[in-house]
Formats: C-alpha cells, structure tokens, sequence
C-alpha cells in the first residue's frame, strides 16, 4: 500500500523507487502483488506515462488512512517518539509561503536537525488525511472528519483597484454594482465574493476576467488597472500607500478569513508535528509576521 501510494504522488515507479531506496522493479511487484489481493488493476501504464484507474482512485484515500494508522500503532517505543524527528509532508499556499512560511519552515529545520520536510504549494482546500499530509495550511473556510484545525492568525483582505481602471469609470457603491465590472479573482473565493455590513452579509457572483492561484499575480494584474480584486491587506499594503491601488468599497469589508493549520488527528501526537504546530503558533501570533 505504501508503494502504491507513493507511485500515485509522485506518478512513476523509478521516482517511488528511489523515496523508498529500492529497485523499481520491487515497486512493481509490489503493485502487482497488491492487485492480486484486492482483485481490481490499480495503475495503468501507457507511453504517455502513468494513471491511476478508477479503482485506484477510489481505493487511494483508503491506503493513505491505512498507512497512517499502521505508521502510528508502530512508530515504536515511548523513548522514541519523544523525539523530534522524520520527514513531514506540508501543503501551503504559494504566496505566504513564498513572503513568510518558508522562512517560518526553515527555521524550524534549523533548530530540528533530524526533521526533513516534502513541501507542496497548492491553493485549494486539502484533506490532509485522504491526501497523505501531516500538516496543511490555508485559509479555506472547511473543515474534514478526524482532522484537527488550529487557527494561526487572521487573514484580512481588501477589495481594490488601480487608479488607472477607474479613468472613465464610476467606482462601485455597493457590491451588487460589481457586476458590472470585470474583476480579477484567486482560487479562494473564485467567483463567488462574500460581503459584511452592518445589516447582514451578501455573496455576489462577479465576472472573472482573470484568475489565478498565485495572489501576487492578481494583484500585478490589479497594478495594471486590468479589473477589481479582493486580494490580502498585507500583500497591497504598500501599493495602497503609494496610491498604486485604491480600496473600493470600504463599507463593505469582504468577508472574514483565518490562516489555520489542519492536522489529522492521528498524527497530532507525533512529535515532530506537535512541534511544528506550535512553531508555526508561536511565528504567527499574537499577530502574524506581516504585521511585525
């Protein structure tokens, strides 16, 4: 099962091979032995690489669960769990990680020698527990059976624009006129913005003339008066000093989000992981690092 799940991570035998330091033709037989005993083809293999089948997806987010439960009841002796060590596999959003997470995780390898880290940047909402992740950090408002969310720090955002997009416009009043404007939207919210004010709250569906994972990318495209974004007060903070962008609509603040870490809770007892929590804690609050 653990061979499986590494081929479908890293998509190829060699590559699975060489994480668990044997021959790919191990991996293989693995695989084969492991299709014999569910009765179902779990990996097909083609020139143009390789895929899971329809079994294999479905049985995948078993394994991983598996996996871990057997690497928990094992992990052995108390003496040796205490220490703070093994590889952590973390997902975090791109651009926090590339202005303050990844100093945050280096400097948590530097005082942790025998930690190694895998660290993948997605944005979009993961279940660490079916996605084989010790620890996943985002803003998604959701939350996954058996996985434990630990709030980190607020995430405060802002709509804005350039000067230059409202030349020969009128800026919007209400968020209901922003339908009438093209706007430019990350993989947060998409489409789909939430607004508070003092009578209520209201999502409204915009138009997305462009749309990316990376904030950094929307907000340039914002600098260049493209369209309206809600992007991280921290990320346009200095562009809105400068006057390089405008805050629009600031009677109706977007709604509320938290940075949290989502931990399965199997793993919260890990050492290692426990270690890295509070890290993470102790970088980000009383208030988090763009702030100091």
């Amino acid at each position: 099962m653990n061979s499986f799940i590494r081929v479908a991570r890293l998509g190829s035998f060699s590559a699975a091979a060489r994480e668990l330091r044997v021959a790919p033709s191990v991996i293989a037989k693995r695989i084969t032995q492991l299709e014999k005993a569910i009765g179902a083809r779990l990996v097909m293999r083609s020139t143009r690489g390789l895929n899971l089948t329809a079994a294999g997806e479905r049985y995948l987010p078993r394994f991983v669960r598996l996996v871990a439960e057997h690497d928990e009841i094992f992990a052995g002796p108390e003496g040796h769990q205490r220490r703070i060590e093994g590889m952590l596999r973390i997902q975090t959003p791109p651009t926090i990680t590339s202005l303050f997470l990844g100093t945050i995780l280096s400097t948590f390898q530097k005082q942790h020698s025998l930690v190694d880290m895998e660290v993948i940047l997605m944005e979009r909402s993961v279940n660490p527990l079916e996605e084989g992740f010790d620890l996943c950090v985002g803003a998604w408002p959701v939350s996954y059976p058996n996985v434990t969310d630990v709030t980190l720090c607020k995430y405060e955002l802002i709509t804005c624009c350039a000067p230059s997009y409202l030349h020969d416009r009128s800026p919007p009043q209400h968020p209901t006129e922003l339908v009438d404007h093209p706007c430019l939207t990350t993989a947060l919210f998409r489409t789909t913005w939430g607004f508070t004010h003092s009578r209520g709250s209201m999502n409204i569906e915009v138009h997305s003339r462009m749309q990316s994972s990376d904030s950094t990318m929307v907000r340039n495209a914002a600098r260049m008066g493209l369209g309206i974004a809600i992007l991280p007060r921290f990320l346009v903070a200095e562009d809105l000093r400068q006057g390089a962008l405008i805050a629009l609509l600031e009677d109706f603040p977007p709604n509320a989000y938290w940075i949290k870490a989502s931990v399965p809770r199997m793993k919260m007892n890990r050492p290692a992981v426990r270690e890295l929590v509070a890290h993470l804690k102790a970088s980000m609050q009383p208030e988090p690092p763009w702030d100091r």
